[in-house]
């Protein structure tokens, strides 16, 4: 089996829908005979917007708060530039906040999931 990854970003609510495509058709989300997998969680998001900064919302140096959807999906290690830079692009963020970190998708007799 192909090592996994894990790709988690932060999205404002109302661009959700489009990272989460985004992301899908770059190969995130795979699992067996299913795509686009993934998983999301309502939150708030809070930043500063400083000096050099060209804030999608909200000012320079005004604290904000916005609605945004924390969204989760696992893909094949050798998409992840393909699914970062996607996710990326469709972000309307300067400079959105995301994570990868390896997985262990394999299930308990050392298999992973059907890809």
């Amino acid at each position: 089996m192909e090592p996994m990854d894990c790709l988690v970003i932060y999205v404002p609510t109302d661009a959700a829908h489009a990272v989460r495509q985004a992301i899908g058709d770059a190969g995130a989300g795979r699992l067996g005979n299913y795509s686009h997998c993934s998983f999301s969680l309502e939150g708030t998001g809070r930043f500063t917007p400083l000096p050099g900064a060209t804030p999608a919302i909200g000012a320079l140096g005004s604290p904000e708060e916005v609605p945004e959807t924390r969204i989760e999906a696992i893909y094949p290690r050798s998409r992840r530039n393909a699914v970062v830079s996607a996710a990326l692009s469709a972000h309307p963020y300067e400079t959105p906040a995301f994570m990868t970190f390896p997985i262990d998708a394999s299930l308990p007799d050392g298999t992973g999931p059907a890809s």
